[in-house]
């Protein structure tokens, strides 16, 4: 009797990636990190509207983060490809945690003006860390799971900071609202990003080949000529790019919270956290199903659905339309976060990994600071609802001039295949 193995079919394990010790280690990581971050993140957005009753401050907490992504991402891309990646993500987290308890004493401290401009250059100093941490952490990735596993990985890793992203916003407006201060925020978000620099320092990654070529421009510019190259990857960063820059409601939910939907502090961590709860959902819809058969035409769709819930949410004052807005902007860029982040993993060499991922750093993370500043200046000028409605109206503007643009997008079947021509 014969047997024909070839013909039995082999069943995906979306799991398989949590066999690796190393990889347990990073995701745990950068769940409490990241936990820790977004607490933070809504400390800081509730404690600066409280006090101001300001958009534009809320604009500004953006702007100042992103001076480090634009004159510091190639250096710290070139750094992060030179040098041992592991002992650079734990040192960053490590002064990530000084900064929590600055942030701690300067919130516990006071609301003058002194004490806000030390704030800010405070956030400026994060800016500075997540700059290198950012690829640094990223980068990690490839390092602790085999090649046929990066898919997985990425989603898995995405996942990570989407269940975070629900946990964080979750219990920071849970502390805010039960000791009506945002400073016991910061002491917590110490304690996680510890725990978080204690596992990355425990990961003993495979070592990959560094460069040997000195800083210069042209290695600088080795990741940015790369994505210029690689046009498939250059039309997928450029969509998520405009539209977060364009979509950005998330930087008026203090806004919304206090003014137009009046629900308090224990209402803007759900309505921060709402949109990582349909994130982390799709996530584990994506790992169990097969991998996208038009992962171009997904992604497209899937961004102009992001525009059309902003829109939606810009105009709702029902709490429960509000939060099934912001869980499917969640879900729908889950699916451009898990597409973006693949095709990085899979036509990125292993050696310029941490510059592409640094471009990409000054792409996204540009876009998320300019967005929350472009938002908070609208605001300002003509009103919450004006500003994230004029938003969702851009990104699905984008979509259209994105998928003229590059047609090779919309041809992108699974994902691997050659469509740069």
């Amino acid at each position: 009797m014969s047997s024909d193995s070839s013909a039995a079919p082999t069943k995906r394990d979306a799991y398989a990636v949590f066999r690796h010790g190393d990889f347990r280690l990073l995701f745990i990581a950068r769940v409490l990190a990241t936990t820790g971050e977004q607490m933070a993140s809504v400390a800081m957005g509730w404690y600066l509207y409280e006090i101001t009753n300001s958009e534009l401050a809320l604009g500004l907490v953006g702007l100042v983060q992103i001076i480090p992504v634009i004159t510091l991402a190639l250096p710290a891309g070139h750094i992060v490809d030179r040098y041992n990646r592991r002992w650079i993500s734990v040192i960053t987290y490590g002064l990530l945690v000084l900064l929590a308890f600055a942030l701690f004493l300067l919130v516990q401290g006071g609301s003058g003006t002194p004490v806000l401009a030390l704030i800010y250059l405070t956030l400026l100093g994060v800016g500075v860390l997540h700059t290198f941490n950012g690829p640094a952490t990223a980068t990690l990735l490839p390092q602790v799971v085999p090649e046929n596993l990066y898919t997985d990985a990425a989603t898995w890793s995405s996942n990570s900071w989407q269940f975070a992203t629900i946990l964080g916003p979750a219990i920071g407006g849970f502390i805010i609202a039960q000791s009506h201060s945002a400073a016991p925020v910061f002491l917590l978000e110490m304690v996680l990003i510890a725990i978080g620099t204690v596992l990355l320092w425990l990961i003993r990654s495979r070592q990959v080949p560094r460069p040997v070529e000195p800083i210069t421009w042209a290695s600088l510019g080795a990741g940015l000529r790369f994505i210029l190259d690689t046009k498939i990857m250059l039309a997928a960063v450029t969509l998520d790019m405009f539209a977060v820059l364009l979509g950005g409601a998330t930087a008026l939910l203090p806004v919304y919270a206090k003014d137009i939907l009046h629900v308090g502090a224990g209402g803007l961590g759900w309505l921060q956290a709402a949109p990582s709860i349909g994130a982390m959902l799709m996530s584990f819809l994506i790992v169990a199903l097969p991998p996208f058969k038009q992962a171009g035409r997904t992604l497209l769709i899937a961004v102009t659905g992001f525009g059309i819930a902003t829109i939606i949410f810009g105009l709702s004052t029902s709490f429960i339309l509000s939060m099934a807005m912001l869980f499917l902007l969640g879900a729908l860029d889950m699916i451009s976060v898990v597409i973006r982040h693949a095709l990085e993993l899979i036509y990125t060499p292993d050696v310029m990994r941490g510059r592409v991922s640094a471009v990409h750093n000054v792409f996204i993370g540009t876009s998320n600071q300019l967005g929350a500043f472009e938002s908070g200046s609208v605001a300002s000028l003509f009103g919450p609802v004006a500003a994230v409605v004029s938003g969702g109206i851009g990104t699905i503007l984008v979509v259209l001039w994105v998928s003229r643009q590059w047609p090779m997008l919309r041809r992108l079947g699974r994902m691997g295949e050659d469509v740069q021509s």
